[in-house]
C-alpha cells in the first residue's frame, strides 16, 4: 500500500485556486485598506488608522469602492494561489515519506519558497491590476486610471505602458511570494503537527494552525510588501520612475517616514492575511478530504498539508 491513489495534479491545482478565490471574496475590503495605507506617504509622527481608512473610503466613495479590485483579486488568485498551492500541494506529497511522515520544517519552507516564485511570476501582471485598481482613490482626480474591470485595466497597461509595464515589480512580488510561502506554508503544516498533540485534526485545528501562520508571515513580509506595493503603484513624474528600485523604497520609507513604516498597515494585513489563511486552508483541506473521500475512498484521510 506505499503507492496510496492520490490526488491528480491538475485537481490539486484547480482546488488551490478555489480555496484562494473563495478567501479573497470575504477580505477583499481590508485588502484595499491595506494597500491604501502602503501608498500614503506620512511624515513626522502622523498616524493614519486601519479604521479612520475603512470608513473614509465607506464615506466619501461609497462601501461598494471596499470592493474595488475585486476582479483583478480574483484573477490573481485564480493565478497566483493555483499555482503556489498546486505546486506545494503536490511538492508536499513527492517528499513526503513513502509511509505518509510529512517532510521536515526546512524542506517545508524551501518547498514553499520554490511554489510561491512560480506563483508569484505567474500572478505579477494581475497583481499589478490589483494594487492600481485599490490604491486608485488616493490618486489626484486628474491623475485617477478609473479602470473598469481587471480587463481593461491589463488592456490599458499593456496598451499605454507596454507588456513589460504587466511585470512591473516581479522581483519584490517573487521575494514577497517567496517569504510569505516559506513562512505561512511551512509554518501552517508545522503548527498543525504541534497542534495535533492536543487538538483532533478539523476545522478548530485548522483555524489555530492558520492564525498562528498567518501572525508569522505577516511579520515577516510587510517590509518586502510594502516595497512592491509601492514600486507597483508608482508614477512617472517628467519621464523619471518616483523608485529605482525596490531597495530605494525601503531606504526611502525609513529615512523620510520612519522605520516601523515598513509594518504600516499591519493591523489590515493580519486580518486580512489571518482570515485569508483561515478560509483558504480550511476550504483546501475540505476539498481535499472529500475528494479522497468520496472520489479515491479513503476514509479519515488528512488534507495534504
Amino acid at each position: 500500500m506505499g503507492e496510496q491513489a492520490t490526488i491528480p495534479k491538475p485537481i490539486k491545482f484547480l482546488f488551490g485556486g478555489l480555496s484562494g478565490m473563495g478567501a479573497t471574496c470575504f477580505v477583499q475590503p481590508l485588502d484595499l485598506v491595506k494597500n491604501r495605507m502602503q501608498v500614503m506617504k506620512s511624515s513626522g509622527g502622523q498616524r493614519v488608522s486601519s479604521f479612520s481608512v475603512l470608513m473614509g473610503v465607506a464615506k466619501n466613495e461609497g462601501v461598494s469602492t471596499l470592493y474595488n479590485g475585486l476582479s483583478a483579486g480574483l484573477l490573481r488568485q485564480a493565478t497566483y494561489t493555483t499555482t503556489r498551492l498546486g505546486i506545494y500541494t503536490w511538492l508536499f506529497e513527492t517528499f513526503s515519506g513513502p509511509d505518509g511522515k510529512p517532510p521536515g520544517f526546512f524542506t517545508k519552507a524551501a518547498l514553499g519558497m520554490a511554489a510561491g516564485a512560480t506563483g508569484a511570476f505567474v500572478g505579477t501582471p494581475a497583481e499589478v491590476a490589483l494594487i492600481r485598481m485599490t490604491s486608485d482613490g488616493t490618486l489626484p482626480k486628474e491623475m485617477q486610471r478609473n479602470y473598469k474591470s481587471v480587463v481593461d485595466a491589463l488592456f490599458r497597461i499593456y496598451k499605454e505602458e507596454g507588456v513589460t509595464t504587466l511585470w512591473r515589480g516581479a522581483t519584490p512580488t517573487m521575494g514577497r511570494a517567496m517569504v510569505v510561502n516559506a513562512a505561512q506554508l511551512a509554518t501552517y503544516s508545522q503548527a498543525k503537527q504541534a497542534i495535533l498533540a492536543y487538538v483532533p485534526d478539523g476545522i478548530f485545528c485548522h483555524f489555530l494552525a492558520s492564525m498562528i501562520s498567518g501572525l508569522v508571515t505577516t511579520i515577516a513580509s510587510m517590509p518586502v510588501d510594502i516595497a512592491k506595493t509601492r514600486l507597483q503603484s508608482m508614477k512617472y513624474v517628467d519621464g523619471k520612475p518616483e523608485y529605482k528600485g525596490a531597495a530605494d523604497v525601503l531606504g526611502k520609507v525609513i529615512k523620510n517616514e520612519g522605520f516601523f513604516s515598513l509594518w504600516k498597515g499591519f493591523t489590515p494585513y493580519y486580518f486580512r492575511l489571518g482570515p485569508h489563511t483561515v478560509i483558504t486552508f480550511i476550504i483546501l483541506e475540505q476539498m481535499n478530504i472529500a475528494y479522497k473521500k468520496h472520489i479515491l475512498g479513503i476514509e479519515g484521510g488528512s488534507g495534504g498539508l
